[in-house]
């Protein structure tokens, strides 16, 4: 989601500056999201004066009046990825697994391919650094050679183009998880997880209540998070049949194991289309519902 548009402005032409940010990235719920924002080089002493500071340093009213400044202004371009949680469960989880760096730093670059096949003729990007800012700046600076790279510790406060993004991100953040819904079909299901941040009382609150002993949590919160993994002392151990089939592959036997396999687990949610979550913040998630849990005996 974006100002993307079928015609580009005539300043895109001209050399482009492009600020990098993101919001969201230490909470155990919800996503993450980056934001850019870009504008003619020759804007940037205007784009000093309309306010934009690190989005941690404004109140929500304030961020969200510059949001709408933002969108309404035609010298101004914007972007945003958003990362399901999900998706960083999936990428944190699986085999080869991707850190939260790693991913950080894809999507950040995909920002700067997009606007790039736009058509918008970006000459210097500025980003709030994620790890150690030389090898960031290293690893940019390669995969896109013809773009001047400035990647800096605390940026957002810096450069008024990384502050907008700042703003861009955490507006689009706030929107998505204020109004995410929740589809999960579990009993006593409530929105009252506050923050999400690990040390709000609120979200502990709700972790705790919203556990499941097989299923963990619903897909709002990041399974991926050290966080969770407190809240289950408790859990169930579930053998999965692939799991299985890679032992007897290797040589291997589960003769005389006690094995607890889920069968016909239904899902309760009708099919839909991936929807984008744009600024609009309009989230979805899913659970299921269990309909027989069976342990096995193989001998």
């Amino acid at each position: 989601m974006g100002s993307e548009a079928t015609l580009l402005p005539k300043w895109a032409s001209q050399p482009c500056i492009m600020g990098i940010d993101e919001a969201g990235r230490g909470p155990v719920l919800g996503p993450m999201v980056y934001g850019c924002l870009y504008c003619a080089r020759s804007y940037q002493k205007t784009l000093a004066t309309l306010s934009f500071a690190d989005s941690k340093t404004l109140k929500e009213e304030k961020r969200e009046e510059l949001f709408d400044n933002l969108k309404g202004n035609e010298s101004i371009g914007w972007a945003v990825d958003v990362l399901d949680p999900r998706e960083l469960s999936a990428k944190m989880l699986k085999r080869n697994k991707i850190n939260l760096n790693e991913i950080s730093h894809q999507s950040a670059m995909g920002l700067i391919d997009r606007v790039l096949k736009m058509g918008v003729l970006l000459t210097e990007v500025y980003i709030d650094t994620v790890g150690d800012p030389g090898k960031y700046e290293i690893m940019l600076s390669k995969n896109f050679p013809s773009i001047k790279f400035v990647v800096a510790k605390k940026a957002d406060s810096l450069y008024p183009v990384v502050s907008g993004a700042s703003i861009v991100a955490k507006v689009t953040r706030d929107r998505a998880l204020r109004e995410w819904v929740l589809d999960e079909t579990a009993e006593n299901m409530h929105r009252n997880f506050g923050s999400g941040y690990p040390g709000d009382p609120q979200t502990k609150s709700w972790l705790e209540h919203h556990k499941h002993s097989v299923f963990g949590f619903p897909t709002l919160v990041r399974f991926s998070w050290g966080t969770c993994t407190t809240y289950f002392k408790d859990i169930v151990e579930v053998s999965w049949e692939s799991d299985k089939m890679e032992e007897e592959g290797e040589g291997g036997s589960n003769s005389g194991k006690r094995q607890l396999k889920l069968r016909n687990v239904g899902f309760t949610t009708t099919k839909r289309k991936s929807e984008e979550i744009e600024s609009s913040g309009k989230g979805r998630s899913r659970f299921f519902q269990t309909r027989k849990l069976e342990i096995v005996t193989d001998f």
